[in-house]
C-alpha cells in the first residue's frame, strides 16, 4: 500500500466522523495556537526592548556611581555618588582616541506645574552633548546649549507627553513652567521617542546641569557637583572594548583608586545581551507552557484512535484475511492519527497568528508597540512537534490494531 493510498484511506475513515475528527484535533489547534501566539509575543517584547535600547543612542558606554561585586552585588560603596561633572569633563578633554562624545546627567524628580495643570516627573540636567549622544531631537524650539550650561540659565526642554499634559495644545515654547516653585522658560519640546521598561522618554524635562545643581538638588563630591550618570560614545562599535579600558583608566587615576572601582561601566551592548537573555528565557517558557496542550491534545488522539480500533475490528479482520499485512495495518492507523495532528496543527498556526495578531493591535500602555513576531522557525517547531505528537499517541492504538488475530477480528460483534 502506498502512503497516497494510505492518506485517502486515512481521510475516508476520519470523515466517517467528522464531528469526532473535529473534536479530537481541538486540543491540537488549542496547543499549537498557544505556542505560536505565545512565542510570537514573546519574540515581539524582546524586539521592542531591543527597539528601547537602540532608541537611547550608538555605541553608548554608561559609567554609574558605585562598584558592583561580583554576582551582582552592591559592594559597600554601591550607594554611594562617586561620579562629579569634573569627571565627565576630564574624559571629554583627556584625548581618548576611542571616544568620540561625553554626556553627564543629573536625575531628580519634581513637580511640574502650568496654569491649573500640574505632573510629577522626572527632571534631567543635561549639558549639550546630550542631543547627539543619547539620540535626542527637538521638534520644536532649540535644546539646551553650552551659554545654558555656563549661565545656569532657567530654561527647560520638555517631553512629548508634558507638553500634551500640562499644554493642551497649546504652544509651549516662551512659557513659563514652575519646577519645585523654581520658574523655567521652556525653549524647546522633544520629539517622542516612547518607553516602557526603560522608562517613558517622553516624560522628562531637559534642563542645564549646572541649574539642577544650584536650583533643584545640591551635593558635591571631592569639590564638585555630583552627577547621576555619565554616558560616553564610542567612535564605533570595534571601539567599545577599548573606551570602556580608558575611560576607567582616567577615572581610576582621578579617584587616586588602588584596588576595587568606586564606579560601574556598562555598555549598551551589555544591556541588549542581558534583555535578550531574559526575553529568550520568558519566550522559552511560554512555549513550553503551551506545548503542554499538545500534549494533552496527543492523549485526546491516542484514546480515539483506541476506540476507532474497537469499532473497526471486523474491518481489520476482514483486510487480513484478504492479504493485509501487519504492516498495512500500522501504517494505516499511524497515518490516521498524522493525519488528525498535521491538519490540527495547520488550522492551529493559523489561529496562533490571527491570535498574536490581535494582541500586537491591543494596547499595551504608554507609547510602547508590542509587534507580535511569528516566525518561520516558529511554525516549523509547532508543526513537527504537532506531527510527532500525533506518530508518538498514534503508536499504541496502530500497534494493537496490527496485533489482532484475523480470526478473532472476523468473530467481534
Amino acid at each position: 500500500m502506498t502512503i497516497i493510498e494510505s492518506i485517502r484511506i486515512a481521510l475516508v475513515s476520519l470523515s466517517a466522523n467528522k464531528l469526532r475528527s473535529a473534536l479530537t484535533m481541538l486540543g491540537i489547534i488549542i496547543g499549537v495556537a498557544a505556542v505560536i501566539a505565545l512565542m510570537g509575543v514573546g519574540r515581539g517584547a524582546q524586539q521592542a526592548i531591543d527597539s528601547q535600547i537602540n532608541s537611547m543612542g550608538t555605541n553608548l558606554i554608561f559609567i554609574s556611581p558605585g562598584a558592583v561585586s561580583q554576582g551582582g552585588v552592591r559592594s559597600s560603596q554601591g550607594s554611594a555618588q562617586t561620579l562629579t561633572y569634573d569627571d565627565a569633563v576630564a574624559l571629554a578633554t583627556s584625548g581618548l582616541s576611542a571616544v568620540a562624545a561625553v554626556a553627564p546627567e543629573a536625575r531628580t524628580f519634581g513637580q511640574v506645574v502650568y496654569m491649573g495643570n500640574n505632573i510629577n516627573t522626572q527632571i534631567v540636567g543635561v549639558t549639550p552633548e546630550y542631543e547627539t549622544v543619547r539620540n535626542y531631537r527637538v521638534q520644536a524650539g532649540e535644546f539646551i546649549n553650552a551659554g545654558n550650561v555656563t549661565a545656569r540659565s532657567t530654561v527647560a526642554v520638555i517631553g512629548a507627553n508634558i507638553m500634551t499634559t500640562l499644554f493642551n495644545g497649546e504652544d509651549p515654547i516662551g512659557q513659563t513652567i514652575r519646577i519645585n516653585n523654581v520658574g523655567f522658560k521652556v525653549i524647546g519640546v522633544l520629539e517622542a521617542k516612547g518607553g516602557g521598561g526603560f522608562g517613558n522618554q517622553d516624560d522628562q524635562i531637559l534642563v542645564p546641569l549646572t541649574t539642577v545643581n544650584a536650583r533643584l538638588q545640591r551635593g558635591n563630591f571631592r569639590g564638585s557637583n555630583l552627577v547621576s550618570q555619565i554616558s560616553v560614545q564610542a567612535t564605533d562599535a570595534g571601539q567599545i572594548n577599548l573606551a570602556i579600558q580608558q575611560v576607567s583608566e582616567v577615572l581610576r587615576e582621578r579617584h587616586k583608586i588602588r584596588f576595587e572601582d568606586d564606579f560601574t561601566v556598562r555598555s549598551q551592548q551589555d544591556l541588549l545581551s542581558t534583555a535578550n537573555q531574559i526575553t529568550g528565557v520568558l519566550t522559552l517558557f511560554l512555549g513550553g507552557v503551551a506545548g503542554i496542550s499538545l500534549l494533552v491534545g496527543g492523549i485526546g488522539i491516542m484514546n480515539i484512535m483506541l476506540v476507532s480500533v474497537t469499532e473497526r475490528t471486523r474491518e481489520i479482520g476482514i483486510r487480513k484475511a484478504i492479504g493485509a499485512t501487519r504492516n498495512n495495518i500500522l501504517a494505516q492507523f499511524l497515518t490516521e492519527a498524522t493525519v488528525l495532528s498535521i491538519f490540527g496543527g495547520l488550522i492551529g498556526i493559523a489561529t496562533g497568528a490571527v491570535i498574536a495578531r490581535v494582541i500586537s493591535s491591543a494596547p499595551i500602555g504608554g507609547t510602547l508597540v508590542l509587534n507580535s513576531v511569528v516566525g518561520m522557525d516558529s511554525i516549523l517547531l509547532a508543526t513537527l512537534f504537532a506531527t510527532a505528537v500525533g506518530l508518538f499517541f498514534g503508536i499504541y492504538p496502530a500497534y494493537r490494531a496490527a496485533s489482532l488475530n484475523p480470526i478473532d477480528a472476523l468473530r467481534y460483534e
